[in-house]
């Protein structure tokens, strides 16, 4: 079977090296790229395709112009995917936006997770997560009717503790979540509220939260611009 080409445009092959060599500390913080006469013999690209696979990484953040000077990467730290159920807002670091409060049937792989029968309802909060004031994550979370219909959870409103106190409060604290994480192209309505560069994917998180006797009591899509994050994974390792 004959392996499969790239046939992406060259601009998108060249920016997908450097962000390589960046992402793996070969082009460090701080450091100079060469000039675009070298990329341009480096990659036997033109001018014009250089330029443009240069501005795709500035969109990201990868790097950055000085006038007179050249082209540097930027400092930036990927903001680490925390296995927490609930970030709490940091004055001048992390803050919440509500979009809406609503009540409508889940997806299909929410309703899956919180167990809800054909037709059931659930309460859905949606937000945008700011960090330093840029929009990383778009979030949806879904509370069966039966638990949140009533309670602070339906409420336009911020919930001052965030949704695990409020489900604390009806007696379903929370004890686990599973998360599942995949990656696609935005939709429309990501691309802009995330504000993505072009060509950007998203992380999928579907996380289902679970509360005493493995009662599933939350479930969250969080949609996350892929250049901005990077997932930790920390196990112990079982001794023989």
């Amino acid at each position: 079977m004959p392996r499969a080409r790239d046939l992406r445009p060259r601009h998108q092959q060249i920016a997908a090296d450097l962000r390589d060599l960046i992402m793996r500390g070969d082009l460090a913080p701080g450091a100079q790229l060469p000039s675009t006469s070298q990329l341009v013999a480096r990659y036997s690209a033109a001018n014009a395709t250089i330029q443009h696979a240069l501005k795709s990484l500035k969109d990201e953040g990868f790097l950055d112009s000085r006038v007179g000077k050249g082209v540097y990467v930027r400092d930036r730290q990927p903001l680490v995917v925390d296995a927490a159920a609930y970030i709490a807002p940091e004055p001048d670091r992390y803050r919440y936006q509500l979009l809406d409060v609503t009540t409508a049937a889940p997806p299909a792989d929410v309703a899956a997770g919180l167990r809800l029968v054909p037709g059931a309802t659930a309460v859905v909060r949606t937000r945008v997560l700011f960090h330093d004031d840029q929009p990383v994550e778009l979030s949806a979370s879904y509370y069966p009717a039966d638990i949140a219909v009533g309670s602070r959870l339906a409420k336009t409103a911020k919930i001052r503790g965030g949704a695990p106190e409020a489900l604390a409060e009806l007696g379903y604290p929370q004890r686990t979540f599973v998360d599942r994480i995949s990656a696609r192209p935005p939709t429309v309505e990501e691309a802009e509220a995330l504000d993505l560069p072009d060509g950007t994917p998203v992380m999928r998180q579907l996380r289902v939260v679970y509360s005493d006797n493995e009662r599933p009591v939350e479930a969250s899509v969080l949609i996350k611009g892929a250049h901005l994050y990077e997932l930790l994974y920390r196990q112990s390792v079982a001794g023989e």
